[in-house]
């Protein structure tokens, strides 16, 4: 349904004053702060008729009003107004992109901090997955119920498994099996490991025991865990800070949520690419998060990989602030890891070259 223009001022003035002040908004409030031309009266007609339409929430009979995750998600696709950063802003946050940074890991958590003391919510970097392949299969004989699978990847990473068969198995068959997975498991990634490989290699093994599908489902695992992507999280405590989460409990249920970096990738997979995306309340896959909105912003990490810088904090969260600064971030991030290092100049480049909208988010 359409909603006047009238409407979308009010809506509009509601979350901004109540993003400022976590307090329920009246219509004195919003008649004193916003240039509407109507009365307190007619500003209560709107107000009911939004609350209504499901955009705005009365916490009690005669409180002001709040604004919906209906609300907030109208808000965030209609009526918010895309910031520029200050050239204050915009300096801080070059001069720390520029640091020096050793390892993709620090930048990670580095990138993640700076994030979170920017926009004063919890902080969430995930690094992009690294594509890994299997350099050299080592099949190592114990006895005749044992063998040791390692594999060493590509990132000079090893990994190893001990495999017990309850049946007997001969030492040249192992062997026969490492020389076949080295000639047609290397230098590919786990998509390419498909049945008709594994049944070729059967084949060619003679194997009739299922070693041959032992391996390569092992394999599969390794370099399916090896391309995960890490998760960095920072600032967690500063969520006590927000009104919305004085309750322990309720806080408790992010915290958690959020130390637990495995399941913060299925936040991840919920992100745009190329964009900064906002997951608003009940839109969030995790019932951790229902009472809670995701910001992310997605950077280029280089070779077609890509990872997302966020934050997580109340509904009442100033998005179109906090948008900018994440997707600033972001830009930055993809120039740092999108060409191996940050241009000559990183800084003032950004400040004295493109100061359209799309570059300051």
């Amino acid at each position: 349904m359409e909603i006047s223009q009238r409407k979308k001022k009010i809506l509009a003035a509601v979350v901004d004053e109540y993003i400022r002040s976590a307090e329920p908004v009246g219509s004195k409030t919003i008649c004193a702060k916003a240039n509407l031309g109507c009365s307190p009266a007619t500003i209560r007609n709107e107000l009911s008729e939004l609350t209504a339409l499901g955009y705005l929430e009365q916490p009690h009979t005669s409180a002001g009003r709040v604004p919906s995750p209906q609300g907030y998600r109208f808000y965030v696709n209609e009526l918010m107004e895309r910031q520029k950063l200050s050239l204050e802003e915009s300096e801080a946050i070059n001069a720390r992109l520029n640091e020096k940074m050793e390892r993709l890991d620090q930048m990670m958590a580095d990138a993640g901090k700076l994030a979170g003391q920017l926009t004063g919510y919890p902080a969430v970097a995930l690094s992009a997955p690294e594509k890994v392949t299997v350099r050299r299969f080592d099949l190592i004989y114990i006895d005749a119920n044992t063998f040791i699978i390692v594999l060493l990847m590509e990132n000079n990473k090893v990994c190893n498994k001990l495999v017990r068969l309850p049946f007997s198995v001969e030492q040249p068959m192992i062997q026969k099996l490492s020389s076949l997975f080295n000639a047609g498991f290397t230098g590919i990634g786990e998509e390419d490991i498909t049945p008709l490989l594994i049944s070729s290699t059967e084949r060619a093994a003679r194997d009739t025991m299922g070693l041959t599908s032992i391996i390569a489902a092992y394999t599969i695992s390794a370099l399916t865990q090896s391309r995960a992507g890490a998760a960095y999280v920072t600032g967690e405590s500063s969520l006590l800070q927000q009104p919305e989460f004085r309750d322990p409990d309720k806080a408790h249920r992010v915290i958690s949520y959020l130390s637990d970096s495995s399941r913060l990738m299925d936040v991840a997979n919920s992100g745009d690419r190329g964009s900064v995306k906002v997951i608003i309340g009940p839109e969030n896959v995790a019932e951790e998060l229902r009472d809670s909105s995701v910001v992310m912003a997605s950077y280029d990490a280089g070779e077609g990989q890509r990872g997302l810088i966020g934050v997580v904090g109340p509904l009442r969260m100033d998005y179109s602030a906090v948008a900018a600064k994440l997707q600033y971030i972001a830009d930055g991030l993809s120039r740092l890891l999108g060409t191996g290092e940050a241009p000559a100049g990183f800084g003032k480049m950004i400040l004295k070259g493109d100061t359209s909208d799309d570059e300051h988010g």
